[in-house]
């Protein structure tokens, strides 16, 4: 049993200081409860993934150069998403819009080394049974 995410689902970065919401915009024109439902590719950075407030990845450029000037004390630096690869694994029987759905185990990868997880999948789920 696995359950569809739909926009307004709750995230987490595992570098992000505070939890983001998945904006899905409604352009496979397929509702869930009144909700878009996500798919793998719903991974732009600040268009569906929002900033998890600050970020504390020494692989982000910005946080490194403030903890260098910093002397070595780590420097969160507020976060800008760097997502370029979709959510995996994705749905493996549900579509949408011709794409795999995100259901609440999917995680997408941040460029600056973090991940990305659902914490809660949306205002709106639909229960899918295989």
């Amino acid at each position: 049993m696995s359950v569809i995410v739909t926009s307004g689902a709750q995230l987490m970065c595992s570098f992000g200081m505070a939890p983001s919401v998945l904006n899905v915009l409604p352009a496979s024109k397929i509702l869930c409860s009144g909700v878009p439902p996500a798919c793998i590719t719903d991974m732009q950075p600040m268009t569906n993934i929002m900033p998890f407030g600050m970020c504390t990845s020494m692989a982000n450029p910005q946080v490194a150069a403030a903890t260098a000037a910093a002397l070595g004390v780590l420097t969160p630096q507020p976060c800008i998403p760097a997502t370029a690869s979709p959510w995996t694994p994705g749905s493996p029987t549900v579509l949408t819009g011709g794409k795999p759905a995100v259901n609440q185990t999917c995680k997408c990868m941040c460029s600056w080394g973090g991940v990305i997880q659902i914490v809660n999948p949306g205002p709106a789920t639909t229960t899918m049974i295989p």
